[in-house]
């Protein structure tokens, strides 16, 4: 198995970062690569239980994926389940996300991500490309 981590760091604070990687108003403007439209959601990680969101790509593709938030620390992490559906919407390998959230001490927040229980470094990779093109959506946000 192959774990992805990725640290970014946010001038907001970290009650800022943490409603803008937990809420749906926020989520919704952020989750799914560049060039990504969220078309079907259940997308909230402030609250145990099931998630889930549907994507479609600029090229028509569509995306879906699901999961269960298991833990919840407020302001300070989420842990939820993450799965994807194949063209016949059967789940396949479940794995794992975790958000940190940290003060930096001068009011910015430090964040973590870290995927882990994917099945090998190439799935691995294809999430950093996502989950990177993601961040860069969201960093714009929580300027």
């Amino acid at each position: 198995m192959s774990e992805l981590k990725i640290e970014k760091h946010f001038k907001a604070s970290p009650e800022k970062v943490f409603a803008f990687v937990t809420q749906t108003e926020h989520l919704l403007k952020w989750w799914g690569p560049v060039g990504i439209t969220i078309t079907e959601h259940n997308l909230s990680l402030s609250d145990l239980g099931a998630w889930s969101s549907v994507m479609k790509g600029s090229e028509g593709n569509t995306y879906k994926v699901t999961g269960e938030v298991l833990a919840i620390d407020p302001p300070n992490s989420v842990d939820f389940s993450w799965a994807w559906h194949d063209e016949n919407d059967v789940r396949g390998h479940e794995s794992s996300v975790r958000f940190e959230v940290k003060s930096d001490g001068n009011g910015g927040t430090l964040f973590t991500m870290i995927h882990s229980n994917l099945p090998d470094d190439e799935t691995a990779q294809k999430h950093n490309q996502g989950w990177s093109s993601s961040f860069t959506k969201l960093e714009k946000l929580a300027a």
